[in-house]
């Protein structure tokens, strides 16, 4: 997905200009996140190319998505990406810092694949260290945001990898958030985890409903799981 585009089955997506290309994680990001019927408005916290926004937008004819995004060249892409597609009319890029957004609504669902990494090493590339590392955006800045833009009965989705998920659910516990949901990723069943995407809201729950997706199987296939999962999307499913 190194390209300088990529198409979708009903969207094309332009990344020339932004830091962080498409990633498998993300597409799977935008494809399981749960919708649920009281989300109306949605806000992406580092809207990037905008894919999360679409995949949103495509799932639910309804809902209405604010993609905040602080670099302003892959704003502007985003909002290419999102004007050439069906949905330009409900996605709303916003070129900003979300530490300094203030907005009129409450989110029902608020989104994010945040910047990855804390401890490794950078990239000589400045936008790229901003995109991938939290140097702008800190775990406590993307808590804080989550907290000031969502309804008190909605509910967040993050993905990170396995080291930033914990470090995330540790102070995610600390500010009493309770985990609803969790997806562990892995290239192959038998591999090791790399990313999680989960759920987060305030209300307490019996139990957290977890599961695990290999992206492909043992010959190298992709597995029947994703394959259903991003069929709606992947022009080769």
């Amino acid at each position: 997905m190194g390209n300088t585009w990529f198409q979708f089955k009903q969207f094309k997506i332009a990344q020339d200009r932004c830091a962080m290309k498409i990633t498998t994680d993300a597409c799977i990001q935008g494809a399981w996140t749960p919708l649920l019927p009281g989300v109306q408005r949605v806000l992406d916290i580092g809207a990037g190319t905008g894919l999360l926004s679409l995949m949103l937008a495509q799932r639910n004819p309804d809902i209405i998505i604010d993609a905040i995004e602080a670099d302003p060249e892959a704003a502007a892409q985003a909002s290419e990406n999102t004007a050439r597609s069906p949905w330009g009319n409900r996605v709303n890029i916003i070129p900003a810092d979300v530490r300094d957004y203030e907005s009129q609504y409450k989110y029902g669902l608020v989104i994010s694949n945040p910047p990855f990494f804390t401890d490794s090493l950078l990239s000589p590339n400045n936008k790229k260290n901003t995109a991938r590392h939290n140097l702008s955006l800190t775990y406590e800045g993307l808590i804080k945001a989550i907290g000031q833009n969502l309804d008190e009965n909605g509910y967040a989705s993050v993905l990170l990898p396995v080291a930033g998920y914990e470090n995330m659910k540790t102070l995610m516990h600390e500010n009493h958030w309770k985990e609803i949901m969790k997806l562990n990723i892995a290239h192959k069943p038998q591999a090791q985890v790399k990313r999680v995407i989960s759920i987060w809201g305030k209300k307490e729950i019996r139990a957290i409903q977890e599961e695990t997706l290999a992206i492909k199987g043992n010959e190298n296939n992709y597995t029947y799981g994703f394959k259903d999962l991003l069929s709606p999307f992947y022009l080769e499913l």
